[in-house]
């Protein structure tokens, strides 16, 4: 993989985002990340031990990202 080659996200219904490509990942206080590998995988649960990648826990959580082959997130139950 390049430099030049182009960055792409992959949400996983019920999981991670995928990033694949030469991304920079910042964090809060404007310092990069360092980044494991070219592709990885980014939290969405917030529930990581290692975040901001994913680990796995979203499973055990229960974790929804909404109707599946949507993209979208799932709304808070109102009541």
């Amino acid at each position: 993989m390049r430099d030049d080659d182009p960055v792409t996200f992959t949400a996983c219904p019920d999981g991670p985002l995928i990033v694949r490509g030469p991304a920079t990942f910042i964090d809060e206080d404007g310092i990069p990340i360092d980044q494991p590998r070219r592709t990885v995988a980014l939290c969405r649960c917030g529930a990581s031990a290692i975040k901001p990648w994913c680990d796995g826990t979203h499973k055990v959580t229960g974790f929804t990202t909404g109707e599946e082959g949507t993209g979208e997130a799932a709304s808070p139950a109102r009541g």
